[in-house]
């Protein structure tokens, strides 16, 4: 007499009926564990129903605490998937993606996301490493000036001992 299974929890959930016999046996004066054996549930279940219905006046599922996800379950499979297919993906980029999709979210709601699916978000390095051509042009000036002597270095103005 259960559901097949909850999305949220590993146990699955009773339906609505048995919850509301099992608040109507109580009323007319049966103990937790006379119901249990009546309706096959266990009474320490039959308890927690009972519990609910005295706190809250109502035998349904709460929706959880705090505000809902804003990207859907497919959403984030989406997110997931194109950052493991182009790994510098940026977060604007995602943002892009899922606007045209028709969902609204900011770069830190995506960072979210990738953290709590054991993704790391990092920014992009700022300066590009040097390239062979630019090692080369930065070794140029040592060597062409290698032999010269220590009077003309005198002569030269650093730019590290003078103001510009």
């Amino acid at each position: 007499m259960r559901l097949q299974n909850n999305e949220l929890g590993k146990h699955p959930l009773l339906l609505h009926h048995i919850r509301d016999k099992i608040v109507d046996l109580h009323k007319a004066g049966m103990g937790y564990r006379t119901i249990g054996k009546q309706l096959g549930e266990k009474a320490t279940t039959v308890g927690a129903i009972i519990r609910k219905w005295k706190k809250f006046k109502m035998t349904v599922n709460l929706p959880r605490s705090g505000v809902p996800c804003k990207i859907s379950p497919r959403g984030v499979s989406m997110i997931m998937w194109k950052v493991r297919d182009q790994p510098r993906t940026t977060q604007q980029d995602l943002v892009n993606d899922l606007k045209r999709a028709g969902t609204t979210v900011s770069k830190k709601t995506i960072g979210n996301t990738l953290c709590h699916h054991g993704l790391k978000s990092c920014s992009a390095r700022k300066v590009p490493l040097l390239k062979p051509v630019h090692v080369q042009a930065h070794l140029k000036f040592p060597n062409d000036h290698l032999d010269d002597l220590e009077e003309e270095w005198e002569k030269v103005m650093w730019s590290d001992e003078t103001k510009m």
